[in-house]
């Protein structure tokens, strides 16, 4: 075990297959990339996850239902959903889609960076934010985007409530350019007191590698193995 890592991770029960499925289609679409990559903190990842490259009608919807059967199946009761800008957007916009297909349609609203000085003004767009929100996003590298939206919830007199992300990177988030022992989804969750579902973790895209090590990412494997022992953080 190093930096608190545990060996073996207890998954809930009933995920493993979303996630997996999730990885391969993240994989498929070029998504999530191996190799060499600097961080937003200063380190080389062996993985790359870029959401952005959910780039057409067939990926985005194909993205939009493994959001929404993670947000069922958490159980995390939500009155409306919130797409931090910029890539929140679509991503809010197609599960609010998704989610009214399934039966569920539930008011949506995002924002602007910069606050428009014409029109209808300011610099939220959509429903008016009440009630329980959820937001949207695509992963959480220092919360930094969380923090922005629990404060535009608020101010708006709604209850920033719970977050859902694409990849929770599981890894050791940093202040001061110090890492700290715990990451970004954990601070949200246990400093901010919000509910966080992921529709994968880095234990599931190690599992993935491991599994599919006779495919060429064996070596794939143990770098990302090596990363989590060093940065990883410990869950539970």
């Amino acid at each position: 075990m190093a930096n608190g890592v545990a060996s073996g991770e207890v998954k809930q029960a009933g995920q493993d297959k979303l996630a997996q499925d999730f990885v391969q289609f993240a994989v498929d679409c070029g998504v999530l990339r191996f190799g060499e990559f600097k961080t937003k903190a200063g380190r080389l990842s062996p993985y790359f996850f870029n959401a952005g490259l959910f780039d057409d009608g067939a990926k985005l919807g194909r993205l939009a239902e493994f959001y929404a059967q993670r947000v069922i199946a958490s159980g995390i009761e939500f009155d409306m959903i919130f797409g931090p800008a910029y890539k929140g957007i679509p991503l809010g916009a197609a599960l609010a889609v998704e989610l009214a297909r399934r039966g569920r349609n539930v008011p949506f609203a995002y924002n602007r960076k910069e606050a428009k000085d014409h029109g209808e003004g300011g610099t939220l767009v959509g429903a008016p934010l009440k009630g329980r929100v959820l937001i949207v996003d695509d992963v959480m590298s220092a919360g930094t985007a969380a923090r922005e939206s629990i404060a535009i919830i608020e101010a708006a007199g709604a209850t920033p409530h719970a977050v859902v992300i694409a990849l929770d990177r599981q890894e050791m988030a940093t202040e001061n350019g110090q890492d700290v022992p715990y990451s970004a989804v954990q601070y949200v969750r246990e400093r901010l007191g919000l509910q966080v579902g992921a529709i994968a973790k880095l234990a599931d895209l190690l599992q993935y590698l491991e599994a599919h090590s006779s495919t060429g990412l064996a070596a794939d494997h143990q770098r990302v193995l090596a990363y989590r022992q060093r940065y990883g953080v410990k869950e539970g």
